[in-house]
């Protein structure tokens, strides 16, 4: 079973492993939604959307984290756990007008979603062009 839970997900794995792996910021409250809009001015801002018993988003979470090569000063990038934090996914659809998908990457710049995708296509995304 141990290549079908590093494909599909395993639900005992350790998801707090990939918080760390990154330099993520936990995205779990509402109020860091206009935290996250205003530093958008300055940085780029970009919310990974995640659900962590789902063996598509953990493959693509995984395929995100080994093609992430940017400074920490020039992105802040949030992880979005949805299974832990339903409503703060609802109020980035909301905020963001970006229908909620998982899993979802989300970039926001001068406080609009200048991208977004979801599934594989989030792979797709070049941040370097957001810089």
């Amino acid at each position: 079973m141990g290549l079908l839970n590093n494909i599909f997900g395993n639900k005992n794995s350790n998801d707090k492993k990939v918080e760390t792996d990154l330099p993520w910021v936990n995205l779990d409250s509402l109020s860091q939604l206009d935290e996250i809009e205003s530093k958008s001015a300055n940085r780029v801002q970009v919310i990974f959307k995640h659900s962590t018993t789902c063996g598509i988003s953990r493959m693509v979470m995984n395929m995100f984290k080994n093609s992430y090569n940017y400074p920490e000063d020039q992105i802040d990038l949030y992880y979005l756990d949805l299974l832990a934090n339903r409503e703060v996914s609802n109020g980035v659809a909301e905020k963001f007008q970006v229908m909620h998908q998982s899993p979802q990457l989300l970039v926001i710049k001068n406080g609009t979603v200048v991208a977004h995708d979801s599934h594989g296509a989030i792979n797709e995304i070049s941040l370097e062009k957001y810089l």
